[in-house]
């Protein structure tokens, strides 16, 4: 897609009246994308093998994940009794922990039995969504220095009835002013569970009435939005951001994939939001979401308005592999 990335390469190089139109603009979606769902209201939450009604689940104010922020998380779906991409995902927390210098961190084994506990107990094996959290445990005393924590890490297990949460008739986005940092400032390959900048982000668009937020790097490149990876399509080639301000998505990595098993054209490079204007599609990915179209970015039309019919070969196709792929856990 280089033709795609020649034009203004690093410019927002958009109206800003336009923009301020359509964010006092509320007639898109003026719902929230998840809403409770009733088969959760008894469930059971997993807190370092304590399986805890959800209503008297908790954690130590003294745990670093309030303290600040100071844990890493995984989002996991289950399909038909499979993880998909379980061993993926545990590899990601792992790599996270360790770069945050985590003293202790379970064994995979540890993980996958406290995940199959968790399901069991609440009698799950299909449409879930699993949200995997370790923060670096509970300190002896409120501060900052990770010296403070001598007790293990925590492990949270929330399984949750969950189906993909984005529309597949298309998403509207807008431009968030709030910029994604490079990794000089905080490297993004870390999934951790301080996510500020993202809900600044998700403010944003709330406050336009649009499903989610763009958000530019601080070079002015397409980074991802506020929950999910970008990937545009021109002339039949599919292409997404580098990993340079967003993290080493697995979704992400699983569409270039299939992308390569199935001949379509594909690269990882710099887009601008000129390259998003003039896309004939554009698609967002994530485990919570799937691949989910986006049909309007700042009020402007992408392509024919419509899911584009690569978005939804891509989509087929994803869905093909979550329903022969994965780690039996029912």
């Amino acid at each position: 897609m280089s033709s795609l990335t020649s034009v203004m390469r690093g410019s927002t190089n958009i109206d800003c009246n336009e923009k301020a139109t359509y964010r006092s603009h509320k007639s898109y979606r003026p719902y929230m994308l998840q809403q409770f769902n009733e088969q959760n209201r008894d469930l059971l939450v997993n807190i370092n093998g304590q399986l805890v009604h959800r209503d008297k689940a908790g954690v130590s104010p003294f745990d670093s994940a309030v303290q600040g922020g100071d844990a890493v998380w995984e989002g996991l779906r289950l399909y038909d009794g499979r993880i998909f991409k379980l061993h993926e995902h545990l590899a990601r927390l792992r790599r996270s922990a360790e770069a945050l210098s985590f003293s202790e961190i379970p064994p995979d084994e540890k993980l996958i039995d406290e995940i199959k506990r968790t399901l069991a107990a609440n009698q799950m094996r299909d449409g879930v969504h699993i949200r995997l959290t370790l923060t670096r445990g509970v300190k002896t005393t409120s501060g900052m220095d990770p010296r403070l924590n001598q007790a293990g890490p925590t492990l949270i297990v929330l399984a949750e009835h969950k189906p993909p949460v984005y529309a597949k008739t298309g998403l509207t986005l807008i431009t968030s002013t709030i910029r994604r940092p490079p990794p000089e400032i905080l490297d993004p390959r870390i999934h951790h569970a301080n996510l500020l900048n993202s809900i600044l982000a998700k403010i944003e668009a709330n406050n336009a009435g649009a499903d989610d937020a763009l958000m530019l790097d601080t070079r002015g490149f397409v980074a991802e939005t506020n929950a999910t990876h970008i990937f545009l399509v021109r002339n039949g080639e599919v292409a997404t951001s580098h990993v340079v301000a967003c993290p080493e998505g697995i979704t992400r990595a699983t569409v270039l994939e299939i992308c390569a098993a199935n001949g379509i054209p594909h690269q990882e490079t710099d887009l601008t939001l000129d390259d998003v204007f003039g896309a004939d599609e554009m698609f967002c990915t994530g485990t919570m979401g799937e691949l989910a179209g986006v049909i309007r970015v700042d009020g402007r039309m992408i392509g024919s308005g419509d899911v584009g019919p690569t978005t939804r070969r891509l989509s087929e196709l994803f869905s093909e592999r979550t329903a022969r792929e994965g780690v039996e856990v029912v």
